[in-house]
């Protein structure tokens, strides 16, 4: 059986490393969390650099994704089906929600963000793109795992981590949710994930009526939710914005 090649799966936890939050890393953080040594966590970060795949900021000194690794993935992005499929309905659930509208699937445990529409303000925000979001509190990750046998399975085995104190981390709760999820047609995420932040999303199916993704909605919990509730108005956009796309996939009227 063919051995994998070391260096090459450190380059690929390094990447997934500096995609998976919002700030630059420092080459101390990077080695101490992939437990390399200094030495050897620089000369890969070098390469990277030097592929464009990493940049280093000069004033600090942090590592973060290069512009070389983003045009190869929006080169395969925009030939992804789903998200072609999706572009237009998502603008308009933007606007029509004045939310963050993310398009997810399932990669790794986890949900992967393959389109992210801005809120429309004049906020600043990051753009999440290749971004991994947890499978077990987020309203996109709850709709994969209700809907998709294979997502349900791998948060059914994993051991999550409560990321607030309303992350519902107890197996049993878990299924409850995720039976809620499949009565209703959407998931939601209040402040389970992040302090502040909330959640709608609903699952995206194919012309085999099997799921394939989640859209969802993301904003401040007073934006999201009205006297304690999340918005029926929203809830129905994020819906309806699932059912237009699942239409275009051909999975017909549902």
């Amino acid at each position: 059986m063919a051995r994998n090649i070391q260096s090459l799966e450190r380059a690929a936890a390094m990447l997934r490393l500096l995609a998976g939050g919002e700030r630059r890393l420092g080459l101390s953080e990077i080695a101490s969390a992939l437990g390399l040594a200094k030495g050897t966590a620089h000369g890969i970060l070098r390469t990277l650099q030097a592929e464009g795949f990493v940049e280093q900021e000069s004033a600090s000194g942090r590592y973060q994704l290069g512009a070389e690794l983003l045009r190869l993935g929006n080169s395969y992005l925009d030939v992804h089906e789903l998200r072609a499929r999706a572009l237009v309905w998502t603008d308009d659930l933007a606007r029509s929600s004045g939310e963050s509208v993310y398009l997810g699937v399932l990669h790794q445990q986890g949900v992967l963000i393959v389109h992210h529409v801005f809120r429309p303000d004049d906020s600043r925000q990051v753009l999440e793109v290749g971004a991994m979001q947890p499978l077990h509190s987020t309203a996109l990750g709850k709709v994969l795992a209700a809907y998709d046998p294979v997502a349900h399975s791998e948060a059914a085995e994993a051991d999550w981590p409560a990321l607030t104190t309303r992350t519902v981390v107890d197996p049993d709760d878990f299924e409850g949710v995720l039976d809620i999820t499949r009565a209703r047609g959407y998931a939601s995420d209040v402040e389970e994930t992040w302090e502040g932040i909330a959640s709608v999303a609903a699952p995206i199916h194919d012309r085999r009526r099997m799921p394939v993704g989640a859209v969802g909605i993301t904003g401040a919990v007073e934006r999201v939710q009205k006297d304690g509730e999340l918005r029926p108005d929203l809830i129905a956009a994020v819906r309806d914005c699932a059912r237009a796309v699942s239409r275009d996939l051909g999975a017909g009227r549902f």
